[in-house]
């Protein structure tokens, strides 16, 4: 069965983004961010999501990942054993991203497109201009998107956050799952505006399976520790 990426990517006729991956049933957690404005890895580590192998996965392209037009698979930067990370350079968006052993990475003009071997974590990272989009920094963004998706799918619900470094988490959940999924899922968006340039900033969006949202946010966590952005 093929796992299509544009069920991850829902674009308006507007040129506005709405970045919605599959999901379905009702989900209540407590959110640790919600807590201390600061996401928290719990103890997790990328071993934690990792299938090690040297990197060889990234050397694969799926033919089972339906994605955007001229995708090519991105550029290795950096391999750690021990602890199950790949660097990741895309170099379209001038983003480099570590992601756990045994995940798939391809990126085209505009985004930088990863995956977990069995699909069921799948991650989206875009650069925003605020002002195309119609909003005025990221928090304007993180409450028009929320309000938007929410419109667009009423039973969706999203939670907003700024965290402690002025980023911005969303987190969507009851998203309708698309074609591939055998359950729920919840999506965290991950808002970063540029520093010194509230117009500009980069959005990560992470979809994983409502019953891994706790795991989920913590390899958030994790990937926004480790993220470098060319601004």
């Amino acid at each position: 069965m093929i796992i299509d990426l544009k069920n991850e990517v829902r674009q308006k006729a507007s040129g506005r983004r709405l970045i919605l991956a599959s999901a379905g049933a009702a989900l209540c957690l407590a959110f640790p961010a919600w807590a201390n404005d600061k996401l928290d890895t719990g103890g997790l580590s990328f071993r934690d999501f990792a299938n090690l192998d040297n990197g060889a996965s990234f050397a694969r392209r799926d033919p089972m990942i339906a994605g955007g037009p001229n995708q090519v698979p991105s550029r290795i930067v950096g391999i750690d054993n021990d602890k199950g990370v790949v660097r990741v350079r895309f170099d379209q968006i001038r983003v480099t991203v570590d992601l756990p052993q045994g995940w798939e990475a391809t990126e085209d003009w505009e985004r930088g497109v990863a995956y977990s071997s069995d699909k069921r974590y799948r991650l989206i990272v875009w650069r925003v201009d605020f002002e195309f989009e119609g909003v005025k920094d990221a928090e304007h963004y993180a409450a028009t998107k929320s309000g938007a998706i929410k419109a667009r799918r009423p039973g969706v619900k999203a939670k907003a956050q700024k965290l402690d470094d002025r980023a911005f988490l969303v987190v969507f959940e009851n998203v309708p799952k698309g074609a591939g999924d055998d359950e729920a899922r919840v999506v965290f968006d991950l808002v970063v505006p540029q520093p010194g340039n509230p117009k500009l900033g980069v959005l990560v969006t992470l979809g994983v399976p409502a019953s891994d949202a706790g795991r989920g946010l913590k390899l958030l966590a994790l990937m926004k520790d480790n993220i470098r952005i060319d601004w």
